[in-house]
């Protein structure tokens, strides 16, 4: 989706970037102990023997929704593992966003953009939109070489979602699996650096 005309899959280019910040000190964004926390606080909240779904702390109704969905299309569920929503990334924004008002500017504000621009281009709110539609609003917002004065602040929002996206994917539990990190274990031997993926 947003990546038309790259052969490299969206989870391929989101892996290779977050191959080393996925098992480091630092994510790309939130640091790696701030987000185990926010994964174990989840796991509390989610777990079966609380009878209790997840409720959203500051994204409610409709924003909570485009939430899911824009988290959904820069991660989804591929045939190795669940995407971004399986790996509770949603939650993890929505978490980290209740507590910090820098988030709930550029992140509430950003899906609010993001619902006025297609509403003025298309008539509908970007969950109103057909995923066509959808996947092109994304594909203009996804590159700083689109940036206009009208899409600008578009771009950002994107841009800092992303990164929360992929934070909360790859150091939860399926993204960890995903990137198959096996932890801090003896190499006998060094075999150097993967190849590549194609691109």
């Amino acid at each position: 989706m947003c990546m038309s005309g790259y052969k490299l899959s969206r989870r391929a280019a989101l892996k290779t970037l977050s191959l080393g910040a996925s098992a480091a000190a630092v994510l790309g964004t939130v640091p790696l102990e701030a987000a185990k926390h926010i994964h174990a606080t989840l796991a509390l909240e989610k777990s079966p023997d609380t009878l209790v779904t997840y409720r959203p702390k500051f994204f409610h109704g409709r924003q909570w929704q485009t939430l899911r969905k824009l988290c959904e299309m820069i991660i989804p569920p591929d045939e190795k593992s669940g995407g971004a929503l399986e790996a509770n990334a949603p939650e993890f924004i929505d978490l980290l966003t209740s507590e910090n008002t820098n988030y709930q500017t550029q992140l509430g504000g950003g899906i609010h953009w993001l619902d006025a621009y297609c509403r003025k281009q298309y008539g509908k709110d970007f969950l109103g939109c057909p995923d066509a539609l959808q996947e092109k609003v994304l594909d203009l917002i996804a590159y700083r070489s689109n940036s206009t004065p009208q899409t600008s602040q578009g771009i950002s929002f994107f841009s800092f979602l992303r990164d929360l996206t992929t934070d909360g994917f790859y150091s939860s539990k399926i993204g960890i699996e995903d990137v198959g990190y096996i932890g801090n274990t003896v190499l006998s031997e060094f075999p150097g650096c993967p190849d590549p993926p194609d691109a």
